[in-house]
């Protein structure tokens, strides 16, 4: 297979989710700055340009606020299907398999094979840590995209302060207001309905050739199996 080709279908699903997020941050900036102006014209204040609008405090917190849910959304996901299960869903673990597993299950130590992974060869610190890379490395990532929504966010909260006349805030005050817990609730709610929507509607629909599904003919009871 020639190289290229072969780069695009081992790459397909980062390349085209990829290029997927990047058009849909293009459309929110121009959406985005469309109705920022919209509301500056309404306040009787000159309106802005897209490349002040894409460097503002109202596109930050705009687009942190949302990966900052979506982060929190997978971190819970990862950690807390290590022992919670669903029966029935391929979202789950088999019944019999809460918890961490066994070093075998997890081909760890000496149970490691000769292609895996050198941490998981290895012991002590840097196995329990490789072991818990993904989720650790999720949460540190939702941390960081809350706290630059949370900068961001008292920004865009004492610009719209100012143009009422009111008295800014200082960013410990902002981050126990109801502004900034509004923008953190409404999109964590939303990602906790999807996941557990996904791990019920999972037990009883089907989508064939989907590694999200159990395959077609699998029988609602069966657990843990991808299509």
């Amino acid at each position: 297979m020639h190289r290229g080709r072969r780069f695009l279908r081992d790459n397909g699903i980062s390349l085209g989710f990829g290029i997927a997020f990047l058009l849909a941050l293009a459309g929110q900036a121009i959406a985005g700055c469309a109705e920022f102006n919209n509301q500056l014209a309404t306040d009787g204040l000159a309106q802005v340009g897209f490349a002040d609008y894409l460097a503002s405090s109202d596109f930050a917190v705009d687009v942190t606020e949302n990966w900052q849910s979506e982060y929190l959304q997978f971190f819970l996901y990862i950690f807390a299907t290590v022992w919670l299960l669903q029966r029935g869903s391929p979202e789950s673990k088999e019944m019999d398999k809460a918890g961490p597993e066994s070093d075998k299950d997890q081909r760890v130590g000496k149970h490691a094979g000769p292609n895996s992974p050198r941490w998981a060869r290895a012991g002590g610190m840097r196995q329990a840590v490789f072991s818990r890379s993904l989720g650790l490395v999720m949460a540190a990532l939702f941390l960081l995209s809350w706290l630059a929504q949370s900068i961001a966010g008292v920004a865009a909260f004492n610009e719209q302060q100012l143009r009422q006349l009111q008295a800014p805030v200082d960013w410990t005050q902002y981050i126990v207001s109801a502004d900034f817990w509004s923008r953190s609730l409404q999109n964590w709610q939303s990602e906790l309905l999807a996941v557990a929507s996904m791990a019920v509607l999972s037990v009883y629909l089907r989508q064939r050739g989907s590694p999200e599904s159990k395959p077609v003919g699998a029988p609602h009871t069966s657990t843990g199996i991808e299509g």
